[in-house]
């Protein structure tokens, strides 16, 4: 394996991320005295780096009243010499969150920072440094990649359980030392409230950590912004943040189960008061922007989008997809023309373009739901498609084509490297699609690789749609529905691409890391 971890990220984690380890729960922690008494700033929810490039990252923290936020970078953990960004004033109408860009850093090498916290009207008053480290993006392919990525956090009611000692799931991927962490959506369960406790199957009670935002669906803004509050509480995910950067999307639960733009939430559903899905999801999207730095949200942004594109070097471009801002109305699915389909068709003009530009070895694909899996989705007691796949095995229709459409152009113009990497489903899988299997055959062939949960309920694993022709090689998924994380069956994936050879070695490991299954891809090829 031609990754190589830099010296000193093992000894920062021991180090100056101890106190980011020693917390508990954000607003009751144990800060040193002097800070606590003196009113100044504090960042107990810990720091995030996200959309990390060759020479930029950005830093992201949350203060505990108005801030300024100052960002301090060093080649060392000595931190001599820093480099200072000044960055935002942190205030309400942010929820106290921020986000600074860090510019002109050098390619392929480790950044230490710490973020400081200053009073708005006395600088020198600022609150104790919060650190962090992460890699920037190398220019040349020799030092390999690697990344974790899985989805489905704290969903059907299974938060953090102090008895299990929360989301251990984080320390397991941290210990493979990735470049970064591909968040494939559902990041949170804005729908779904955490109770004190929960029956488990088979006796025994499920406790979890609590707090009032989280005691009922999200619909206001404050409640958005609780939702992700939520997770942080967690300190193996703090822990996380400080050192791994995020590549973050979003699917459903950031705002409700299977919503889709224009949705009218019916009024059988008496949890809601706001039943415009439209106004949820605006208030989503900010929360979602203010709590995780993603470069096309930032205020000020000029897309103001989810859907982008993170070059990682030679070896790797990720191409985050939305599968959910611009889809159309879910449906049964069997409608011969849908120019809009899953991504709408600005969203996949772009995904055409940028594919055509990449010169990367591998394009990933980043899909926050699966292709070939039939993902269903009840609407008044009728069978609709909350997904792409509709069931039916034969030609191409309703948002089946639209990815046919995408298929045909990838082979069409003989791009190569294309993999599909998702979540969504609560399982673990990977699926081979192959032409000859398929009725819809102009396209060449492809992996996909399913990951999660998190920590959420696993489910049994999803029927094929054999439109594309998948096989599926390779899955573990429970019997039953929605088996807690006590019960197993929480997953994530790694892929790790050989600075030398240029292989893909995708790995599929359960939550306390051990590999499940293992397919390595070879470079170059349009369809393998």
């Amino acid at each position: 394996m031609s990754h190589r971890p830099f010296p000193g990220r093992r000894s920062v984690l021991r180090g100056s991320l101890a106190a980011s380890a020693a917390l508990t729960l954000p607003g009751a922690l144990g800060a040193a005295p002097a800070f606590a008494l003196s009113g100044r700033p504090r960042a107990d929810w810990g720091v995030q780096t996200g959309d990390v490039t060759s020479n930029s990252g950005l830093v992201w923290v949350r203060s505990d009243r108005p801030a300024r936020m100052i960002v301090e970078t060093s080649a060392t953990e000595s931190f001599r010499a820093p480099r200072r960004w000044h960055g935002p004033l942190l205030g309400p109408d942010t929820d106290f969150t921020g986000t600074t860009r860090l510019r002109g850093l050098p390619p392929g090498e480790q950044i230490h920072y710490r973020v400081l916290l200053a009073d708005p009207d006395d600088p020198r008053r600022t609150g104790e440094p919060v650190a962090g480290t992460f890699r920037t993006v190398p220019v040349r392919r020799r030092g390999g990649t690697r990344f974790v990525w899985s989805g489905d956090l704290a969903g059907q009611g299974w938060g953090i359980n102090p008895d299990l000692g929360g989301y251990r799931i984080f320390d397991a991927m941290a210990r493979l030392d990735p470049d970064f962490f591909l968040f494939s959506g559902d990041t949170i369960y804005a729908d779904g409230p955490i109770a004190a406790t929960a029956a488990l199957p088979g006796g025994g009670t499920w406790r979890n950590v609590t707090t009032e935002e989280k005691s009922k669906v999200a619909e206001t803004l404050a409640e958005f912004r609780g939702a992700f509050r939520y997770n942080l509480l967690d300190a193996n995910l703090r822990r996380f943040n400080a050192q791994v950067p995020c590549v973050v999307q979003w699917d459903d639960h950031e705002v409700r189960n299977n919503w889709y733009p224009g949705q009218v939430i019916a009024d059988t559903d008496t949890r809601y008061t706001e039943k415009r899905v439209d106004v949820l999801t605006g208030r989503a999207r900010r929360a979602f922007g203010e709590y995780f730095p993603v470069s096309t949200l930032r205020p000020g942004a000029r897309e103001g989008r989810v859907y982008r594109v993170l070059r990682q070097g030679p070896l790797l471009d990720v191409f985050v997809l939305d599968m959910r801002t611009h889809r159309n109305p879910n449906s049964p699915g069997v409608q011969t023309a849908d120019p809009q389909g899953i991504l709408g068709r600005e969203q996949l003009e772009w995904l055409k373009r940028e594919l055509a530009r990449s010169r990367a070895v591998w394009k990933v694909i980043a899909a926050d739901m699966p292709l070939g899996l039939v993902v269903p989705d009840t609407q008044e007691g009728k069978p609709h498609v909350e997904a792409v796949a509709q069931g039916d095995p034969g030609a191409p229709l309703g948002r089946e084509l639209q990815i046919a459409e995408l298929l045909r152009f990838v082979k069409h113009r003989r791009i190569t490297g294309t993999v599909w990497l998702t979540a969504d489903v609560h399982h673990t899988s990977a699926q081979h699609y192959q032409p000859s299997r398929a009725a819809f055959g102009d396209f060449e062939p492809f992996w996909e690789f399913v990951s999660g949960p998190l920590n959420a309920g696993a489910f049994p694993a999803s029927a094929l749609d054999g439109t594309f022709g998948p096989e599926r090689v390779f899955v573990k998924a429970p019997t039953t529905a929605n088996v807690s994380p006590a019960g197993g069956h929480q997953f994530f994936g790694e892929v790790d691409i050989d600075g030398d050879s240029g292989e893909m070695t995708v790995r599929l490991r359960e939550q306390d890391g051990t590999v499940l299954f293992t397919k390595v891809l070879q470079p170059g090829l349009v369809g393998q």
